[in-house]
């Protein structure tokens, strides 16, 4: 008898990804956050995260637990914190970006995992279909990749007769890849220079300002990275040393004093993710919970940055603006 149900136990394990049930009257439940980025820039994400479980009934300390780890801008750092979270005993497994959720799910097969990332997670090999994700992981993304274009478009209104744009890429970076195989298309369409400047670290941003100084780029865009948002501060600081009218992919940059973002709200997507993770907990198969895409975007402008640049922003492009930051 002793031995059917020690074999049955193996079976169950060796079946694939376990559902979880949450006990409101017992222990709280731990959710394991894989976080890509430093605790500062990834609080107000996890706040928005925390205000969704709230809206949907639970209470940190009493139905759930969080737990923590993060990478501080090292995507190399997120297998062994990943393995770490494994090791202690989560229920689900919260991750931002795609090499996130490919550590995620590297360190694990059974337990749930619910990704929030702006990367393409079918081209990066992370899911094989949005729609049935399979295994043991779903979630959120704004597939962002594909909004390098549109960032391109706006600042070329944003900024009439610009045509030479430096694009800032880290050349690691699972987001530059895709950009770089359509920057000649997405020029040409739109009668740009595009000339990429990379930068692996914190130490290699001033030698690419320095090139665009020298070569007189024009505007800018940031392309997606986590290691640029670790360091937004330092790059909104270049960018305004330089004079660079510029377009971020992450609202937090304008919040820093950059001028402009265009894109998925991340602090909106952590609060969906709550959603995804509330189903999770209450007994839904991750294999069967399609991953969500936003069906809307915004486009925030810093006025005050724009006057600082003597930049004269057309007011037809201020019009479309969602928000138009004016202190």
């Amino acid at each position: 008898m002793l031995r059917r149900a020690f074999l049955a136990g193996v079976a169950a394990s060796l079946a694939g990804p376990r559902a979880v049930r949450a006990q409101p009257t017992g222990k709280p439940v731990r959710i394991g956050r894989l976080s890509p980025l430093s605790a500062e820039v990834d609080a107000p994400l996890m706040a928005a995260f925390r205000q969704g479980l709230r809206e949907l009934g639970w209470v940190e300390g009493q139905s759930f637990a969080l737990l923590s780890r993060y990478a501080e801008g090292r995507a190399d750092r997120l297998p062994q914190l990943a393995a770490a979270l494994v090791r202690d005993g989560v229920d689900v497994l919260l991750t931002g970006s795609n090499p996130g959720a490919l550590a995620a799910k590297q360190a694990t097969s059974s337990i749930p995992i619910v990704i929030v990332t702006t990367g393409d997670p079918i081209g990066a090999g992370i899911v094989a279909s949005l729609a049935r994700p399979g295994g043991n992981l779903t979630g959120v993304t704004a597939l962002g990749g594909v909004l390098s274009a549109k960032r391109l478009e706006a600042l070329r209104e944003a900024v009439p007769g610009v045509h030479r744009v430096g694009v800032l890429t880290n050349p690691v970076a699972p987001y530059t890849g895709p950009f770089l195989k359509e920057r000649e298309s997405i020029g040409r369409d739109l009668g740009l220079q595009l000339r990429v400047l990379e930068a692996r670290s914190r130490d290699e941003l001033e030698a690419a300002f320095a090139t665009m100084n020298r070569e007189r780029t024009e505007a800018l865009m940031v392309l997606t990275d986590v290691m640029f948002l670790t360091e937004r501060r330092a790059i909104v600081d270049l960018v305004a040393r330089n004079r660079l009218p510029a377009v971020y992919f992450d609202r937090e940059f304008v919040d820093a004093g950059g001028l402009m973002f265009y894109g998925a709200s991340l602090t909106h997507m952590y609060r969906r993710a709550a959603s995804y993770v509330d189903r999770v907990l209450k007994g839904a198969r991750p294999a069967e919970l399609p991953i969500e895409q936003p069906t809307t975007f915004e486009l925030v402008v810093n006025l005050r940055t724009a006057r600082a640049l003597a930049l004269k922003i057309p007011p037809a492009f201020l019009l479309r603006a969602d928000q138009v930051i004016d202190p």
